[in-house]
This record gives C-alpha cells, structure tokens and sequence, in this order.
C-alpha cells in the first residue's frame, strides 16, 4: 500500500491563469476611459449619429465652383472616412471640428470642418478643403469662414 499524502492547490495556484490576464484587461479599460482615449470613442460615434453636420458641409462644398473646378464630381463621404479622420466635440458637446478624407474625380484631400450648434441648428465658423492628390494641385480652398 501506498502511503503517499496528496496537497492541494491554494486558491492562487489554481486561479493565476485566468486572474492575470483578467487584471490586465481591467487596467487597460480604465486606462482607455479614464484618460481621454474613451472620449475619442465617444466623438467619433456621436459624428456617426449626426452625419447632418457633414452632409451640409458637403452640400457647400458641392456649390463652391472653385472646390468643384479643382475636385471634380465628389464621392459622398462614408463612414469609413469618419472613422479614419479626426472629430472633437467641445463646450458640452456644442462645438465641432472635423477633418476628413474627401474624394472627387480630378482630385483628394481633406475637409475641415469648425460648427458651432445653436438651437439645435449647426452654424459653420470654417469649411475649407485641403487638396492632396495629385501634387501638382496642392491648394487651400476656403468655402467658409467666418470671423
């Protein structure tokens, strides 16, 4: 017969495995949240929920015979190319700015944008769009602003 004494595990020594990685997690959600990373989340899905903002600008540039000279027929812009600019919402979520890819047939580049909500309606400080590609037609062109 065997008289071998069998040891049990502490409660550490069976639970490491799954405690570790899960503190790890914990930390870096409260890293993303509590440090601003969260609020960039936040903006970006709120410029989801009030594409009105970019639709107008949109429109204004479609209008501009300058910006329509230079860009050609112009794609709508998607939400991919939300996701891929910058957004920041400010003054309680009342001011906005912007900048995101824009794609016409002759020509791409950026689109910014600065609005502020009153009543529910926003009003453009700034609309211009930053012509990248091609080169050669590197160009500021100012649609909006306002002093």
């Amino acid at each position: 017969m065997d008289n071998t004494i069998i040891q049990n595990k502490n409660w550490w020594q069976r639970n490491w495995k799954w405690i570790i990685p899960s503190t790890v997690i914990m930390f870096g959600l409260f890293v993303f949240f509590f440090y601003g990373l969260g609020g960039a989340a936040t903006d970006i899905s709120k410029a989801y929920a009030e594409k009105d903002v970019y639709n107008n600008a949109f429109k204004k540039v479609k209008t501009n015979n300058k910006a329509s000279e230079v860009l050609g027929e112009l794609q709508p812009i998607d939400n991919l190319a939300i996701l891929e600019g910058s957004v920041h919402y400010s003054n309680k979520n009342k001011t906005f700015k912007s900048s995101t890819r824009i794609v016409g047939s002759k020509a791409s580049g950026k689109l910014d944008i600065i609005a502020d909500k009153v009543d529910d309606v926003w009003v453009y400080k700034l609309i211009k769009v930053r012509v990248k590609q091609p080169k050669d037609q590197r160009q500021t062109i100012v649609v909006l602003k306002l002093e």
